[in-house]
Order: C-alpha cells, then sequence, then structure tokens
C-alpha cells in the first residue's frame, strides 16, 4: 500500500487545492497513470500513480489540503478483497397441482365473435381526447425550474492571477504605445527554410523565436525597459530570460525561457515547445516561472488584431504580438498589400520614458522587418 500526498511546491507555498480526481474510489489503476490534479496559487500539477493497485480517495475534490497530508492510497491489487458469493438458496418445493378444470382451447377453425372485434358502444357517442396543456405554459414551466446561473469556487491559480492584475493596475503606472510591423522578410524565410529545420532540429521555425530575439535586442539599446523599481532603488537586470505568455485550459501561464541573448533561433523554439508540453500538462515548476525580465503575449494566436496587454509584474514592459493580416501599405510611393501585425507595448511609465518605449518598440519593429539573426 502507498499513500498519495501532496508534494512540496517550495517557497511560501503551505497547501493545494485538489482539483480534479481523474478516478474513482475502488477503481484499479496502472503505474503512471494520472490520479489527481492539485492547484496551488502559482501553478496547476498531475500526480501520477507510483504503483498499480486499487485507489481509495481520502479527500474529495474542492478541498484545500496541507502540504504532506495523505490525499488517497493505493492497495495492492493482490490484496483486495472479493466480495463473497451469496449462499445458494434451496430449491422450492414444487407447488401443488390444482384441481380447477383446465381451460379449453377455442377450435382453430372458430371465427372471432364480432363483439371481440367490436366493442359495444352507445349510439352516437363522440371521442374524448386527453386534456392538453398550451405550449406557452410548458416552455414557461421549463424555463422556471432551469437553473439561471452556476455558482463555484474561483480556483487558487484562477485567484492569483485576478489578484496580480489587480497589482499591476494598482501600483504601476502602465502605459501602451503601437506599432505595425511587416512580416514579409519572416514569412519569406519560414517559407524557405521550415522544410529543413524539421529535418535537423524536429521542430518547426515559428515566428515567437524571432520576436524574442528583436525584444532581446531591443532591452539591450534600451535598458531601462529591461530593469524594475525595488522601493526607492531601480535594480537593472544585465542577463535576458524572456517570459512567453501560454494559455491553458485551467488559465495563463508565463514559463521563462533563459540566457535567451545566447541562444540561436532552433534552440528557442526547442525550448518554447518543451514549455508549452508542460503548461499544457500541468507538470510546470516553480522554477519554470520565476525571474523573467520581460514577458511577450501572442494573442494573435486566438485572432486578436489589437489589445493593450497588461504588465507582469515586477517586469516593466510586455510586447503584445497580434494577428497578421495583409493589409495596404505604401512602399516607394506605390499601394501594395502586405502580410501585416500589429504591435503593442505596454510598460511601466514611473520607469520607462515614451522616448525610450517608442525607441524600443522600433528597434523589435526593424529587428523583424530585417531579420539577421543565425538561422
Amino acid at each position: 500500500m502507498s499513500d498519495i500526498l501532496t508534494p512540496n511546491f517550495g517557497e511560501s507555498i503551505t497547501s493545494a487545492t485538489v482539483a480534479a480526481w481523474h478516478k474513482h474510489s475502488g477503481d484499479p489503476v496502472t503505474k503512471g497513470d494520472t490520479l489527481v490534479t492539485l492547484e496551488t496559487d502559482k501553478v496547476s500539477t498531475d500526480l501520477e500513480a507510483d504503483e498499480s493497485g486499487v485507489l481509495e480517495i481520502l479527500v474529495p475534490e474542492g478541498t484545500e489540503a496541507p502540504i504532506g497530508s495523505v490525499l488517497g492510497r493505493i492497495s495492492s491489487a493482490g490484496g483486495t478483497a472479493t466480495a463473497p458469493e451469496k449462499e445458494k438458496s434451496p430449491i422450492p418445493p414444487e407447488p401443488e397441482k390444482t384441481t380447477e378444470p383446465e381451460a379449453r382451447e377455442a377450435p382453430a377453425s372458430a371465427p372471432p365473435s364480432p363483439a371481440a372485434e367490436f366493442p359495444a358502444q352507445k349510439p352516437y357517442e363522440e371521442p374524448t381526447f386527453p386534456e392538453q396543456t398550451p405550449a406557452g405554459e410548458n416552455r414557461k414551466t421549463e424555463k422556471e425550474t432551469s437553473p439561471r446561473f452556476i455558482r463555484k469556487p474561483m480556483s487558487p491559480l484562477r485567484r492569483t492571477i485576478a489578484a496580480r492584475l489587480v497589482e499591476a493596475q494598482h501600483q504601476a503606472a502602465i502605459l501602451t504605445t503601437f506599432n505595425e510591423c511587416d512580416m514579409s522578410s519572416v514569412m519569406e524565410l519560414r517559407k524557405q527554410f521550415n522544410e529543413a529545420y524539421r529535418e535537423r532540429y524536429g521542430t518547426k521555425l515559428g515566428f515567437m523565436s524571432f520576436f524574442i530575439k528583436a525584444v532581446v535586442k531591443a532591452l539591450q539599446e534600451v535598458p531601462q525597459v529591461n530593469a524594475k523599481i525595488d522601493g526607492a532603488d531601480i535594480v537593472e537586470n544585465l542577463y535576458y530570460d524572456i517570459s512567453v505568455a501560454i494559455g491553458t485550459d485551467k488559465g495563463l501561464v508565463v514559463p521563462v525561457l533563459r540566457d535567451c541573448d545566447r541562444k540561436t533561433l532552433p534552440e528557442l523554439e526547442l525550448e518554447l515547445a518543451a514549455l508549452a508540453e508542460k503548461a499544457r500538462s500541468g507538470n510546470l515548476s516553480m522554477q519554470d516561472l520565476q525571474g523573467g525580465c520581460f514577458t511577450i503575449s501572442n494573442g494573435g494566436t486566438y485572432g486578436s488584431l489589437l489589445s493593450t496587454p497588461i504588465l507582469n509584474p515586477p517586469q516593466s514592459g510586455i510586447l503584445g504580438m497580434h494577428a497578421i493580416q495583409e493589409r495596404p501599405v505604401v512602399r516607394d510611393g506605390q499601394i501594395v498589400v502586405r502580410p501585416m501585425m500589429y504591435l503593442a507595448l505596454s510598460y511601466d511609465h514611473r520607469l520607462v520614458d515614451g522616448k525610450q518605449a517608442v525607441q524600443f518598440l522600433i528597434t523589435v519593429k526593424n529587428a523583424v522587418e530585417n531579420p539577421v539573426f543565425e538561422l
């Protein structure tokens, strides 16, 4: 028998909420099966079975469990008791034969009587029909009995997301500046090298790696954006760890890619794919979520044309990418159609001036429109 314990998530986390059991009490489980999803105020994670056996659930869904508490147990399959067989009841005595005369069968050739086919009716009797309820009353009854809303508690992860968004709005002077970016060059590079990338690295050449390298270049040129306010001090980061927002079924998570200034485009793509898989499967660790300098959020994945992203505290800047659309633009005095993307930079105006924000965004724009990164 083995206990299923609430793991230690580190830092200041003292408990986790049982979000969902994926098995029921009494279900057989195999080693490696996903048993339960736990949510804390920072991460969501799944626990797997350490051995095969039969599951016993001790803590129901929606309950907050302290670190180290027993959520359930797995008993060995061989030690489970089987239900005892029911005692065989004695054969009941044969019932006594009755002395009543047997009913005689009517001759096969005997025609049915008219009374059997057509029951007697009173003369001039009109047929009767069941009383019907007006359709409107039925609809009214269904509407009155159906629920008008559902109330359920917020998960710890959703509560933390909400609190951090409000905190960002209250503690920073958030301002957003916009620009647009011609994606023709990047799209042409992807068209040329995508197949070779898949064969060589096992991954596609995506847009995000280009923007990560462009952001690193902009952070190097405008170091104020790569800084944060700590009390009465300004802390300027000398490293380039970029947070990338990833949407999951449980909410938005922002894992961090480390040392992006030292990595090539394929290295960034591979690392990003691994983090995205961990995020969707609920296996991100605290280390995956800590220490970012700047955030990139790609709302264009969902079709967003323009937005004002909210800061990810304590960072001072976040870049919003959006959907690529073909639009008419002027090039050398001629109206041409180009694949364009709107860019939005939200920043903490307490630390970053408008001029610096515009310079940062133009640097990103120029780096994407004229990519010279190592492929």
